[in-house]
C-alpha cells in the first residue's frame, strides 16, 4: 500500500512541477516595454556622498550606477511628503528618474523613498493578464 501511495504522490509531484514550466514568462521585450511606460526605477541606495552630490544606486539586479543630485531634484517620502537630500540613506529603496546629461553624466530629477511591493513587482515586471 505504501508504494502505491508513494507513486501516485510522484506522479501528481510531477504533474504540478510540468504545469510550473508551462507557465509564460515575459520576456525582456515585454519587460522593457513594460518599464517604458513608467517613467520612474526602483533602486536600492548602495552609498549617498553629500561633498560630492552623489548616489551610488544598485538596481534589484546588482548593477550600480553613480547619479548626481542638483538642486532641481525633488525628494519625496512613500506618502509623497518633501524630503531633504539628507534624509537618504544606504539601504533605502527609492523610485528614481534618472537622466542622462549632453556630457553623459547620469541625474537624478525626483527620487520617491518606498518598498517594493507585491502589487509594484506585479505591475512593473509580471505579464498581466489578460481576460
Amino acid at each position: 500500500m505504501k508504494a502505491k501511495a508513494r507513486r501516485l504522490f510522484l506522479r501528481v509531484f510531477a504533474t504540478l512541477c510540468g504545469a510550473l514550466l508551462a507557465l509564460p514568462v515575459p520576456s525582456m521585450a515585454e519587460t522593457a516595454k513594460r518599464q517604458q511606460k513608467i517613467a520612474d526605477t526602483f533602486f536600492i541606495i548602495s552609498s549617498v556622498d553629500a561633498k560630492k552630490h552623489q548616489i551610488v544606486l544598485k538596481l534589484p539586479t546588482e548593477v550600480t550606477e553613480v547619479v548626481e543630485v542638483t538642486p532641481e531634484t525633488t525628494y519625496r517620502d512613500e506618502l509623497g511628503r518633501p524630503l531633504k537630500f539628507e534624509d537618504l540613506r544606504a539601504g533605502d529603496t527609492v523610485y528614481a528618474v534618472v537622466v542622462r546629461k549632453a556630457g553623459g553624466a547620469l541625474v537624478v530629477t525626483s527620487i520617491r523613498r518606498g518598498p517594493m511591493t507585491v502589487e509594484e513587482l506585479h505591475r512593473r515586471y509580471l505579464k498581466e493578464e489578460e481576460s
